[in-house]
């Protein structure tokens, strides 16, 4: 697999958008749950004010997943100074082929410039798949939010993972 990293653009969005609403639809691990739009996509994910950089990967033109580094919300996120929140998304058909790897360099150099302390991910505790991810990608457990709702009145525990830039 000959994969191209670079850093998303607008012109992303539509690809992005049907990446992320696949696994939207798949359900059980993502927090979101209704699907986006492209303008929705763009605002949250590859260009919102808080953003570090948005990443995508690419295979012969085709986009295969992407990552996004924001700082925290401030009004919303409270974390410690320097602290940015990743999420990651990878079509199913490029699941285990290297692709968040790949996208994981790219961010951790792009958090390196950014002077980024830490990188929490914050992931549902039903998804093992992103629970491993993230583990290998040198994450560590700090905490746990129990019983977080869904939309549909379900809960479901969220792990908080970190990784530390030093």
């Amino acid at each position: 697999m000959a994969l191209e990293i670079r850093s998303a653009k607008q012109t992303d969005a539509d690809a992005l958008t049907e990446i992320l609403n696949r696994i939207v639809k798949a359900g059980g691990t993502t927090a979101h749950q209704t699907p986006f739009d492209p303008a929705r996509l763009t605002a949250h994910y590859i260009a919102p004010a808080s953003i570090i950089e948005c990443s995508v990967a690419t295979e012969n033109g085709q986009a295969l997943g992407f990552q996004s580094l924001t700082w925290p919300d401030a009004e919303g996120q409270p974390f410690p100074d320097g602290w940015a929140i990743i999420a990651t998304f990878v079509d199913s058909a490029a699941a285990g082929k290297g692709v968040g790897r790949a996208l994981f360099d790219h961010t951790r150099q792009a958090a390196a410039a950014a002077g980024v302390v830490a990188i929490d991910s914050t992931i549902r505790a039903d998804n093992p798949g992103g629970l491993a991810y993230y583990s290998k990608m040198g994450f560590v457990d700090y905490d746990i939010l129990k019983a977080v709702p869904l939309r549909d009145g379900s809960v479901v525990d969220r792990i908080r993972k970190r990784f530390d830039m030093t």
